[in-house]
């Protein structure tokens, strides 16, 4: 039996301590999520006029867009994770708008649980994992 302090993000989902499959440390997330905003600041100076709304809508479509169907966003699968339905599996649809419109808000990103996930994971029942 394990003590809190032997404890680690994620096992209770039941993902291993380190390695692929466990749960996506804060530099990999801060690098993923870089890659996107850059990518959608790129996206909107060249056709919004670097409008806000337009970057974030930009931000929005690509993680909807590409989470279901190559398994995160660009800035995730290039820092090296995927997103998984806890327990495992494919995400679905819907789970990627229901994150992401959440994620937007920015406030359930910076709000995390035990296991690191914030609360557009939660309510989405996804986790970010080391692919």
């Amino acid at each position: 039996m394990s003590t809190s302090a032997d404890a680690y993000p994620g096992q209770r989902l039941g993902l291993p301590a380190t390695g692929k499959g466990s749960v996506a440390r804060l530099p990999r997330r801060i690098l993923g999520i870089a890659i996107d905003w850059t990518a959608s600041v790129v996206i909107s100076i060249a056709f919004f006029d670097y409008d806000p709304l337009a970057t974030l809508a930009v931000f929005a479509v690509i993680h909807v867009l590409f989470i279901p169907t190559i398994g995160g966003s660009p800035g995730h699968r290039i820092a090296g994770m995927r997103l998984q339905v806890e327990g495992g599996g494919w995400t679905g649809v819907w789970r990627p708008i229901v994150r992401t419109l959440l994620l937007v808000l920015l406030i359930p990103a910076v709000v995390w649980d035990p296991d690191q996930r914030g609360l557009h994971d939660r309510a989405a029942r996804t986790i970010l994992i080391r692919a």
